[in-house]
Parts: structure tokens; C-alpha cells; sequence
């Protein structure tokens, strides 16, 4: 009977190699050490978050389960505490839901309307030409570099009863006089003007990041629906909307979060003094903390305004862990 000799016993001469008992299964200790080097390099950026973030955040928890007034912010002395009073009074309070489906309800308009725009534009830019494409990209660079501050006073300006242009425009319409026209008398003639401002700086993000994203979709896709006799709509449907669909759930999430935190734009637009039926959770809150130095009340509609939007950021954290996964 004969025994077949291994390559590796021949090179040493029939034997087995011989290895010291000490290496047989010795761990290796560069895994550990590169699985704890991530958390080291965010250790900087973690304590800076916490001092930034954290701190403030807490401290904002304290302040909504105390009675701060101006007397105790003058002189320092440590506020008495009322537990849960001040929620009390903000969840029996009807202005404040009144305000919370205000909000909700132009979060979610101006999240529909910009999606919608963005998604069209972003289609548009890869039918058009290379030089066109560029030349979008760039316009839509600079509005969206434009600060909301610097944008809401060129809108203020656009809309103003004397000055502005939009009447001047319309009143040179047949039929219409829209000279001295204010369009905030009327809140939905407000709320339009304020949904306009919020969605055309909040297009170019959404263009050009779904134009990034139609960049992905492959071509050959698309080119054998378009052979079987597939529709442009039928191919979007088909096609490109499921393929987008990670991408457009992460801007449509990130949109909402933008949105429905509505502070500098409509403060601009009112000059500081936004009146009742233009008041958001974020301008509300502000309101009543510092326009009425009701402190701690505006603390606890701070919280409740960051309670209701955790659901939505854990969505988004989600949404981010899910493509991770995938990627």
C-alpha cells in the first residue's frame, strides 16, 4: 500500500514541519485594535457634541420642570421647582395644538411640493445638454448657499404692499389692482408666500442630490424597457422611482426635519413679530420664553417639540443603518 506524499512533506524531506506549541493558535491582536480606533478618533468630536449639544439640551429638560421668571434670571437664585405644571399647562393649552397642525400641515405641504419639484428638475437635468446640466447646477448652488435671513428679506422685499415688485406685476394685469396689496392680512396669502420662500431654497439640495442619485440607475435598464414598448411614465414607475426610493426616503425624512423647525423665515417675513395665525412650534416656544419671559414654559414646548420629532429622526438614523447594510 502505498502512501501519497503531500507537496509540503516533500519539501521537507517527508516529515511534517514542526511548529513551536507557543504560535499553534496565537490571536491575533490587530483586530482589537483597529475595532477600538474609530471610537478613539470620535472621542474629540463626541465630547465636543456633548459640550455643544448636550449640555444645552439638558439644561433646557431642567429649566421645563422649573418656575424661571425674570426675577430669578436677574438675580441669579436658583428657580423653585413646579414639575410637571408646565406641561400641564402647554398640553391643555388649545393655541398650542393649534399651533402643532399648523405646523404639521405646512411641514407636510412644503415637503410634498419640494420632493415633487426637485424630483422633476433633477429628470430634467439628465435629458438636457452637459453645458445646461452645469450651468443649473451652479445657479441652484448659489441659492442654496444664499442665507435663509439674506432670502427671507429679499422675498419681504418682493412681496412689500408699497415697493414690491409682485404687486407691481400683477397690478399691470387687465382687470387687477393689486397696488398697496399686502399679502399678509390674509393668512393664506401668507402662508403661500412663506411655503414659496421655505420650498425654492430647499429645491436645490433635493435636485441636485436625486440628480446624483439618477446617475446610479443603469442605463441598460431603461433602454431594454424603452425596446419592449415601456412608456417614459412606465419605466419611472418601473424603474427609476424603486431605485431611487432608499435615496428619496433620506431627503424626504431630512426635509421634514428642516421644515417643520420653521424659525428664521416666517420671523423675517413678520419683522420679528409674526402674528398668531403665522406662529410655528419654533417661533411659539421662542415667544413665550422671551417675548413673554415665560421661561420655563418655553422650555417645555422645546421639549415636546424635540419629543415629537425624535420619531422621525430614528427613522432617518434607521433609513442611514439599512443603506449601510446594504452598501
Amino acid at each position: 500500500m502505498s502512501v501519497v506524499e503531500s507537496p509540503a512533506t516533500r519539501r521537507t524531506g517527508g516529515s511534517t514541519p514542526h511548529r513551536a506549541p507557543g504560535h499553534a493558535h496565537r490571536p491575533r491582536r490587530r483586530g482589537r485594535q483597529s475595532a477600538a480606533t474609530p471610537w478613539l478618533l470620535a472621542i474629540p468630536t463626541l465630547i465636543l457634541l456633548a459640550g455643544l449639544l448636550g449640555y444645552p439640551l439638558i439644561r433646557m429638560i431642567v429649566l421645563s420642570f422649573q418656575n424661571m421668571r425674570l426675577r430669578e434670571l436677574l438675580s441669579g437664585r436658583t428657580p423653585p421647582w413646579v414639575g410637571f405644571d408646565n406641561y400641564t399647562k402647554v398640553l391643555g393649552d388649545s393655541v398650542f395644538w393649534t399651533v402643532v397642525g399648523r405646523t404639521v400641515l405646512f411641514t407636510v405641504v412644503c415637503v410634498i411640493v419640494s420632493v415633487l419639484i426637485g424630483l422633476g428638475i433633477a429628470l430634467l437635468m439628465r435629458r438636457v445638454a452637459r453645458g445646461v446640466r452645469l450651468l443649473m447646477i451652479v445657479a441652484m448652488m448659489f441659492v442654496w448657499a444664499l442665507p435663509q435671513l439674506v432670502a427671507a428679506q429679499i422675498f419681504r422685499w418682493i412681496t412689500d404692499s408699497d415697493f414690491g415688485v409682485l404687486n407691481y406685476l400683477i397690478d399691470k394685469l387687465p382687470g387687477v389692482n393689486y397696488q398697496n396689496h399686502s399679502w399678509f392680512v390674509n393668512p393664506w396669502q401668507g402662508w403661500s408666500v412663506i411655503t414659496t420662500l421655505v420650498v425654492w431654497a430647499g429645491i436645490p439640495f433635493l435636485a441636485i442630490t436625486l440628480n446624483a442619485g439618477l446617475t446610479q440607475v443603469p442605463k441598460e435598464l431603461i433602454e431594454a424597457a424603452t425596446v419592449d414598448g415601456a412608456t417614459p411614465w412606465q419605466v419611472l414607475r418601473n424603474i427609476t422611482l424603486p431605485i431611487l426610493k432608499p435615496l428619496i426616503t433620506i431627503v424626504t425624512t431630512l426635509s421634514v426635519i428642516w421644515d417643520f423647525g420653521l424659525f428664521t423665515q416666517n420671523w423675517a417675513l413678520r419683522d420679528g413679530h409674526p402674528e398668531p395665525q403665522f406662529q410655528t412650534l419654533a417661533t411659539y416656544s421662542y415667544t413665550q420664553a422671551f417675548g413673554q419671559s415665560r421661561y420655563s414654559l418655553g422650555s417645555a414646548i422645546s421639549v415636546i417639540t424635540v419629543l415629537l420629532m425624535l420619531g422621525v429622526m430614528a427613522f432617518y438614523i434607521r433609513q442611514m443603518f439599512k443603506i449601510g447594510e446594504v452598501d
